[in-house]
């Protein structure tokens, strides 16, 4: 009885797996065209994506840096703007106007108003004051400006 359950189990096993064997081949025949069309739409996406990521790519850009340097001046000498540190900042004239304004305590409204700029270029002039001098925030960047003799 064993013997026959088994060899009826090998055999329906066996029976299937030349079902599907036919299966396969009827539908790799049949849908031929489908398949290549895929692999070829798959493979022209992969290229597409390589391709669109290595052109988006960002330039790799050389920054430089510059060294900052403080200076102590005696308490009650006149104040006396270090422009070589201006220069090596790249600070424009403006742009110090906008950090001794800030140094005053000025809102970007009120400085908008004192320069007669709109706020959003006192938002930009800002900004940039703080990418060069390195400053998270105003009072940082009149901390540093004060240090580097920048502003009084």
């Amino acid at each position: 009885m064993r013997k026959t359950v088994l060899l009826y189990g090998v055999l329906c096993g066996a029976l299937i797996a030349a079902l599907r064997f036919i299966e396969y081949r009827w539908l790799v025949i049949e849908h031929s065209f489908e398949i290549y069309g895929g692999l070829i739409a798959a493979v022209f996406s992969g290229v597409g994506i390589w391709l669109g990521l290595r052109l988006t790519r960002p330039k790799e850009t050389i920054k430089e840096t510059v060294v900052l340097r403080e200076v102590r001046v005696p308490d009650g000498a006149p104040f006396v703007r270090d422009e070589e540190q201006r220069q090596a900042l790249g600070l424009t004239a403006r742009e110090l106007e906008i950090l001794e304004l800030m140094a005053e305590g000025l809102s970007n409204k009120e400085i908008a108003d004192r320069v007669f700029v709109s706020e959003n270029t006192v938002k930009t002039h800002t900004s940039r004051v703080f990418d060069k001098l390195g400053a998270r925030r105003r009072t940082q960047a009149v901390q540093l400006g004060k240090s580097l003799r920048l502003i009084p």
